[in-house]
């Protein structure tokens, strides 16, 4: 490999990136690999979930206070960051739900939503990139669209025919989906809490679950040594995170023990491989990757 290699992990909002892959991100960072965490939108509609944080919002506004914790956050990280400017779209609620807020990220033709992002994968020139599977992983709009636009950029950035004006085609050897919260991981912390005579936040989470998604993971990636570097990270995004709620419910001695990878699914690769996998980059390490 004559240049190094390069990572793009692509999220909806500011937080996701915390929440989702980040000892990954930070795993890769300090191996010298280039990381690039993309957010598609800034968050401006979600709801300040920690009270400690109010008064900031109060002052500043939400798109504001959530632009300076994510700027927090990739400095944890030590990611490069990038935005995409598009307006949050919003969790809408009620039967019917009502219509998707006009002009916001979800609610645009998907090639002004993706073209950005091609602009971005053509000048970056990610190897590997990261995002969320066809559910979003969970079904907000923005997560939904998040996957669109990804698969967009990966699939006709390497087109010179495509998205003209935004730079040299560039074609990314793979396509992974973040597999976070497998029901297998959630049982086994929930299991594990219980039998430690400690709360579990997980039971009304498990008791509605279709099981199935654990079957999609590919690759798990041994990350330990950096959950505590996510969890900082994740504390950062104070609008949206309790230091003491769900997400650090599991001690991370209990982590590492238990689950000490972080997982995906291979969705699109390029290069040779075999699974299971155990690095993001496998089959590229000793090739040649040049679109």
């Amino acid at each position: 490999m004559t240049s190094p290699l390069r990572l793009m992990a692509v999220h909806a909002h500011p937080d996701d990136e915390s929440s989702k892959g980040a000892a990954t991100t930070a795993h890769y960072v300090n191996e010298g690999i280039d990381v690039m965490v993309v957010t598609c939108t800034g968050g401006e509609r979600g709801d300040v979930l920690h009270a400690v944080a109010q008064a900031e919002v109060d002052a500043l506004g939400l798109a504001e206070v959530r632009r300076r914790e994510m700027a927090e956050a990739a400095r944890i990280l030590g990611v490069r960051h990038a935005w995409l400017g598009f307006e949050d779209s919003g969790y809408p609620e009620g039967d019917p739900r009502p219509p998707l807020p006009h002009g916001c990220f979800a609610d645009l033709p998907l090639e002004v939503a993706a073209r950005p992002l091609v602009a971005l994968v053509r000048s970056f020139r990610p190897h590997v990139v990261t995002t969320y599977d066809e559910n979003g992983g969970y079904p907000h709009p923005d997560h939904i669209r998040c996957h669109e636009v990804a698969m967009e950029a990966f699939t006709r950035a390497g087109d010179a025919g495509a998205y003209r004006g935004t730079g040299d085609p560039w074609q990314p050897a793979k396509l992974y989906y973040n597999m976070s919260f497998t029901r297998d991981r959630v049982m086994t912390f929930h299991e594990a809490l219980i039998a430690a005579g400690m709360e579990s936040p997980y039971a009304d989470w498990l008791e509605d679950w279709d099981e199935g998604e654990e079957d999609r993971v590919t690759t798990r990636v041994r990350v330990d040594e950096y959950f505590a570097v996510r969890d900082e990270a994740l504390r950062a995004h104070r609008t949206q995170v309790d230091p003491e709620g769900m997400w650090f419910a599991v001690p991370l001695d209990m982590q590492r023990d238990l689950w000490p990878t972080e997982d995906f699914h291979l969705a699109i690769s390029h290069v040779p491989t075999e699974f299971p996998e155990d690095d993001l980059f496998a089959g590229l390490r000793e090739a040649s990757w040049e679109s």
